[in-house]
């Protein structure tokens, strides 16, 4: 799933981000100076994830430095000096916007604003639901709610408008923009547009109330949505209490044990799980209310219409047509997979024959394990997340050019110890950017496997190029006393899909942040993730990697793909 800051500076339309260096079998990729060296079988890289991370001397020692290496984010009242200081920027950019001659430097300004308001927006946009301590999580959800309502502002700022609307009506002008930056300002206008730009100062005031009221009730029903759900104890049979957590006199329900052979324990995680909640339900429904009232305030018929403008599917219409197609086509081969799921279940529990909503992933793959002789405990041990990564690692090196290298992050940079840091470094072009690796479970981790951007890139004034940090999340394993984390193949599918979102951004190197990376439209930046997938279920590629964690033996597949979701048949 792909999480990023959708405010003024990440408006939905854009182009999409070039996937370029890309290069034929490249090989090796050469040292990179601070790289930790670990003395062991397995590469740096593999190393660095099999085995849980220990703290380095300078950690220990050093001066404490701010998460993500930003100084004033050492402590969590940092956030409200950084957001201050985004802000301050934003108002001396803006009488800069509005009274430097017309040009490209005109788009410039507004490029170096939405930069000073992401950067701030993003990382907080990541920490408010991602950090352990709950001070850090509240001050930036606090400089989220501060910097969107700036976000909005602007987005309605008449005089801001104007400069950019001069620039754009005049064809002299707008001629010697060359495409990229000409793209860039069309895209500002369009944000300004679907804000109700064109409206009276009154209605104006109104849309920004309103962009604000969507942000907190957005905002609130996402956090609500990590917590786990609560039934007594007592309820519940003594012989299934053990799989799930507890506080005190209640178990926790955080996910749906859809994998568990034990039809009770699917059915209490279903119920449980997915049971009513009054105060979602009524902030959503103020949610839809207030994005209802939006669109049609700012002049479209329904909020989808305003959603899906500057996207590949353009239009509702389209959406719905398309889903109506897959149906269609969908539809036989949906009532042969359930009549499937429903002998597989007649066979392993005739006394319990009829099939529930609570059943559907449990008896799909034991049809695939008895289809296709698969059994986790025999394939697992040859997916160690080490080994998962020296795949990655591989694959990036020879179709790209591009090399990963754990990193030693400074004392306070991180906010978890079983935080990795990777720099991505390019053969020809150096160091590309950095992708911290949050993928172990933890208590108040939200059940998502998420990429979010923490800093786009852009080439900055001096001529520099403003390296990308990303973050990806996920919820695997911890290695135990005698094995590294393991991974099934929807684990290893989820891995190869999150690290095309972050290979996007690493490549995306635009001139404007405006339009670096995964801010493109929000289908397309689905299209490199995908494609990672088809790399994770290519028996040519998990051949070059897949080895048991103990022996080194390697794993063969033969003349097909590894598909988790069962589509075509593994064979070993």
């Amino acid at each position: 799933m792909l999480k990023t800051c959708r405010l003024w500076c990440l408006g939905p339309g854009g182009s999409p981000a070039a996937l370029r260096l890309l290069r034929k079998n490249r090989g090796g990729g050469g040292g990179f100076r601070g790289a930790r060296r670990v003395s062991t079988s397995w590469s740096p890289v593999g190393a660095a994830f099999n085995v849980k991370a220990q703290p380095a001397r300078k950690e220990l020692l050093g001066e404490r430095q701010g998460l993500f290496g930003v100084p004033e984010l050492s402590s969590p009242e940092g956030f409200h000096v950084a957001q201050e200081k985004a802000l301050r920027q934003a108002e001396s950019l803006v009488e800069s916007a509005c009274a430097t001659p017309l040009g490209p430097q005109t788009v410039c300004i507004f490029d170096q604003l939405s930069d000073a308001l992401c950067k701030v927006a993003d990382l907080a946009d990541f920490v408010k639901i991602a950090h352990p301590d709950p001070a850090y999580r509240e001050a930036a959800e606090e400089a989220c709610r501060n910097i969107g309502t700036m976000v909005e502002k602007l987005n309605t700022n008449v005089e801001l408008y104007q400069s950019l609307q001069k620039l754009l009506s005049d064809e002299k002008l707008v001629a010697s923009l060359d495409p990229e930056t000409r793209k860039v300002a069309e895209l500002f206008m369009f944000d300004f547009e679907i804000s109700g730009i064109h409206l009276d100062e009154e209605k104006r005031k109104r849309a920004v109330d309103l962009n604000v009221k969507i942000l907190d009730l957005s905002s609130a029903f996402i956090m609500q949505t990590h917590f786990p759900n609560k039934i007594d104890k007592h309820l519940l049979p003594e012989r299934i209490l053990y799989n799930f957590a507890h506080d005190g006199n209640h178990a926790l329900v955080t996910n749906l044990h859809a994998e568990s052979s034990d039809d009770l324990v699917r059915e209490v995680a279903y119920k449980v799980f997915l049971y009513p909640n009054t105060d979602q339900l009524n902030c959503l429904d103020e949610l839809l209310s207030n994005r209802d009232h939006l669109a049609k305030l700012v002049g479209y018929p329904t909020f989808a219409h305003r959603a899906l403008q500057g996207t590949i599917a353009k239009s509702p219409e389209i959406v719905t047509q398309f889903l109506e197609k897959l149906s269609e086509k969908l539809s036989e081969r949906t009532v042969k997979d359930f009549e499937m799921m429903k002998g597989m279940k007649m066979k392993l529990n005739p006394q319990n024959s009829t099939l529930m909503p609570w059943d559907h992933p449990y008896y799909s793959g034991a049809i695939r394990a008895e289809r296709y002789n698969i059994e986790p405990s025999l394939y697992c041990p040859f997916f160690s997340l080490g080994a998962c990564m020296e795949g990655l690692n591989l694959l990036f090196r020879q179709l790209l050019g591009i090399s990963l290298y754990v990193e030693q992050p400074e004392k306070g940079e991180v906010w978890c110890e079983d935080v990795r840091k990777l720099a991505v470094v390019h053969e020809t072009e150096g160091l590309l950017g950095y992708i911290y690796c949050d993928f172990f479970q933890r208590a108040d981790k939200p059940h998502q496997d998420c990429h979010f951007t923490i800093r786009g890139g852009r080439l900055k004034e001096n001529g520099e190029y403003q390296l990308p940090i990303v973050v990806l999340m996920l919820n695997l394993p911890h290695s135990t006393s005698i094995a590294p984390p393991l991974l099934t193949p929807g684990m290893l599918e989820n891995l190869f899909h999150e690290m095309g979102h972050a290979m996007h951004s690493m490549l995306g190197r635009t001139r404007y942040q405006h339009v670096t990376r995964t801010r493109c439209p929000t289908d397309f930046a689905e299209v490199p993730s995908i494609l990672m997938e088809y790399f994770a279920s290519d028996y040519r590629v998990v051949n070059q990697f897949a080895k048991h964690y103990q022996t080194g033996q390697e794993y063969k597949m033969y003349g097909c793909n590894l598909d988790p979701k069962g589509k075509k048949p593994m064979k070993v």
